[in-house]
């Protein structure tokens, strides 16, 4: 990751309900939540949600599959550790048991899904 994309990436997160849901979505594993389902859990016009879904994953943070009339937004973690990995790769000045564990970052799911074509 180059700093013009963690740059892009952390500007997708910077915004409350964008952050809400993106938390959310990591709790909520590989099988995602349907927009709706997102909008309803954290009070959300379905509308503005949509638009904050959208924008995380035109970050690369979240991917999209249909089912029916359904769109289901899930996490990339392979893209959120691609940031925290870059976010850290300096940490501590040499002292890397002050960042204990953040070398070794692993993906909690398997990254399952297909994005929308």
């Amino acid at each position: 990751m180059d700093i013009d994309h963690a740059v892009e990436t952390l500007t997708a997160l910077a915004h409350g309900d964008r952050l809400a849901a993106f938390r959310l979505l990591v709790k909520a594993g590989p099988d995602g939540l349907a927009s709706g389902a997102v909008a309803e859990r954290l009070s959300i016009a379905p509308t503005r949600m949509s638009f904050h879904l959208s924008s995380l994953e035109r970050s690369g943070l979240l991917k999209a599959r249909r089912a029916g009339r359904h769109i289901f937004y899930s996490v990339r973690y392979d893209k959120m550790r691609d940031l925290l990995v870059f976010l850290t790769e300096d940490c501590c000045g040499g002292h890397p048991n002050i960042c204990r564990g953040l070398q070794d970052i692993r993906p909690p799911f398997e990254d399952r899904q297909a994005p929308i074509e």
